[in-house]
């Protein structure tokens, strides 16, 4: 099998993606404050917005601040398709759906009035201060979680499987003890099926409550099972957190990013890319 090759790029393409994309440069480093600063400004803008009397005296502000902001992005957004080799990959990546649609909710609010509301999606792109301020244990973290929750997956899915039932189950059953009473809430299956789910989960908003002793016996017995629900999940994750972490290996990482597939979290000598195998540019130091 022969070795990844290192894709050719353009100087040009080279030093904006060290910019853009990295942290290990003061310039990258730099790049990446200014960039937190506009979006936590640019969300506080949003929720500013939202208050009625200040929304009456700044609007104009507002709206000019806002456009300000969202072109500031969308260049921003341009310069990283810019310059990766395959822009798919990092278009469709997490942070390339986050970022896209952090400036899309202004220019659907020219055809759909409100929509620019959803511009506080930005909070998202904070997820890059750990990797812009070096805290290399967080990243390590929080890639044990996601670790942890793929590994989780088949066995959440069986519980939820079974909560499923369980609150159809429950919520027939109620139906066919409350739903003859005069006044009762209980109307149907399916709002009797929300009441089930309403009380496993604890929440209780109180809207339905059932009148009979025979329906509050059985609300009673939902409520404790609230408690086993809670526990089920939260066991199997904690112990593939558990497993992901006795089998880690702690090796130094960087904030340096494949070009080639923006994948991130490479060791600090690594060549290649972990993810997709393509060469990593070497830095000068």
């Amino acid at each position: 099998m022969s070795e990844p090759k290192r894709a050719n790029f353009s100087p040009t393409k080279e030093s904006i993606h060290e910019i853009i994309f990295e942290a290990d440069t003061p310039a990258g480093k730099y790049f990446d404050i200014i960039l937190m600063i506009f979006i936590v400004a640019s969300v506080l803008v949003v929720m500013l917005e939202s208050i009625a009397e200040l929304n009456t005296q700044y609007h104009d502000l507002f709206v000019v601040l806002e456009w300000v902001f969202t072109i500031f992005f969308t260049i921003e957004y341009l310069l990283r398709v810019y310059c990766v080799y395959q822009p798919k990959k990092y278009m469709t990546s997490f942070f390339g759906i986050v970022d896209l649609l952090a400036i899309l909710p202004t220019y659907l609010s020219l055809i759909i009035s409100g929509t620019h509301y959803l511009v506080v999606i930005r909070a998202l792109r904070l997820l890059r201060v750990f990797r812009i301020f070096k805290l290399a244990n967080f990243l390590k973290e929080s890639s044990t979680i996601m670790s942890a929750l793929k590994a989780s997956r088949p066995k959440i899915t069986v519980f939820l499987t079974f909560i499923i039932l369980m609150v159809t189950i429950i919520g027939s059953i109620m139906y066919l003890v409350e739903g003859g009473q005069e006044g009762s809430s209980f109307t149907s299956i399916p709002k009797s099926i929300y009441f089930a789910i309403v009380t496993l989960t604890t929440v209780g908003y109180g809207d339905i409550a059932p009148q009979t002793g025979l329906g509050q016996f059985l609300a009673a017995i939902v409520m404790i099972l609230g408690y086993a629900v809670i526990a089920v999940p939260t066991g199997i994750v904690s112990a593939e957190m558990v497993s992901q972490t006795n089998d880690a290996v702690e090796i130094p990482v960087n904030s340096q990013s494949c070009q080639n597939c923006t994948a991130e979290g490479h060791s600090d000598d690594a060549l290649f890319c972990r993810k997709c195998g393509g060469g990593l540019h070497i830095k000068e130091h």
